[in-house]
């Protein structure tokens, strides 16, 4: 796509003109030639900045991302303790969902479905998951707690923290209290929480436990890390190990410099 200042300015406003109109009749009810008419733009040039109505979606999920960033380093301006960093990164991204939340739940079932492009873990969403877990890398790098850890385990901790947030997501999505509060009380608590148990990681009796809990995250739980286990191999090793040419697909986030 040419990034001219009037093709940003069209697909912004077709963007800004789709997440209104899916407040307003709902994520299902939205066509993208209603959107075109909405944003008086033909429907040959929705199709073209957005490939179908999910890719919309994708669309929010950047914006969202960049201003969930934006957003958050202003706010960890000044702070060192990595549990407040935490807590400032998971709080300033309810901030910035909030105005979304009434029509969230109406994609969250397609955003389950994980052949779906909606899907935080697919293909389509790598680079708002990537601009994600590069925040919660600031997060943890930028405070007292990184020097003191295992060098693998901050490598990995940034992919495990954005997990966290995707834990938050999910409850907030569902929460249909006033103002959310039970997801900021979910917020407010887990977070310290996933801070004290990071900070244990860093004394030595507790180092095979986190090198075992590695290993388990690499292969099961962090997209793109680890390999299926191999039956006949056991278990398989993370990126760059012997056994790297061991069957099985790895989606989601490429390890760091094999993107």
């Amino acid at each position: 796509m040419p990034k001219t200042d009037k093709s940003e300015q069209t697909r912004a406003l077709i963007l800004h003109t789709a997440m209104r109109l899916f407040q307003e009749r709902g994520y299902d009810r939205t066509t993208m030639r209603a959107v075109a008419k909405e944003a008086g733009v033909s429907v040959g040039n929705a199709y073209y900045y957005f490939a179908s109505k999910e890719y919309l979606i994708q669309g929010f999920y950047d914006r969202m991302t960049h201003e969930h960033t934006e957003a958050a380093r202003k706010a960890l301006a000044g702070h060192r303790d990595f549990g407040e960093r935490l807590r400032i990164a998971l709080e300033t991204w309810l901030d910035c969902a909030e105005p979304y939340h009434e029509f969230a739940a109406q994609f969250f079932r397609n955003a389950a479905d994980p052949d779906s492009p909606l899907s935080p873990f697919s293909d389509e969403s790598h680079p708002a998951r990537a601009t994600s877990v590069d925040l919660y890398r600031e997060v943890l790098m930028g405070s007292d707690l990184a020097p003191k850890l295992d060098a693998e385990l901050v490598g990995l901790l940034p992919d495990i923290l954005w997990l966290h947030q995707m834990a938050v997501v999910l409850y907030w999505v569902f929460d249909r209290t006033p103002g959310c509060v039970r997801t900021r009380e979910f917020t407010a608590r887990s977070g310290p929480l996933v801070a004290r148990i990071t900070n244990l990681s860093r004394y030595r009796v507790f180092r095979p436990i986190v090198r075992d809990a590695k290993r388990f995250i690499e292969d099961f739980i962090v997209p793109g890390f680890g390999r299926w286990p191999d039956p006949g191999r056991g278990r398989t090793s993370g990126p760059g190990a012997a056994d790297a040419g061991a069957p099985g697909p790895a989606a989601g986030t490429a390890a760091p410099g094999q993107e």
